[in-house]
């Protein structure tokens, strides 16, 4: 005796309510990090130490979403990018530090630049380079 529409009818419910509870339970968790961590960062030290920038890396991400349509009623996708910048700081005693930065200081920034790096908690402030 085979499975039939019964069964279906049964067991889509569920599993629409097992995918859905993991979809928001991981929305859920994500948000609640996020904010523990901005709280960490608010609550720990303002930090400025002598650094060296020892690497840099881009992260670039692609995203589809889906379009509505156009004028002649074509449907697609509209591709969006976005790139996250991180520098990798080394400070006395050789620990090394990354932090995500705006990609305007990313820009400026090059390997082997020595200069005050301000830091508070996971949070990159600023760096200014020594001449």
């Amino acid at each position: 005796m085979g499975f039939g529409f019964g069964f279906m009818d049964a067991a889509f419910p569920v599993m629409f309510t097992i995918v859905f509870v993991l979809i928001f339970g991981t929305i859920v968790v994500t948000l609640v990090r996020g904010i523990g961590e901005w709280n960490k960062n608010n609550h720990s030290p303002r930090l400025v130490v002598d650094a060296e920038v020892v690497t840099k890396r881009a992260d670039v991400s692609h995203h589809a979403h889906p379009n509505a349509g156009d004028a002649s009623g074509a449907h697609g996708f509209h591709h969006t990018s976005s790139t996250t910048y991180y520098v990798t700081f080394e400070v006395k005693g050789g620990e090394r530090l990354e932090f995500a930065v705006p990609g305007t200081e990313y820009g400026q920034l090059v390997e082997g630049d020595r200069g005050e790096l301000a830091f508070q908690g996971t949070r990159f402030m600023s760096f200014e380079r020594q001449s």
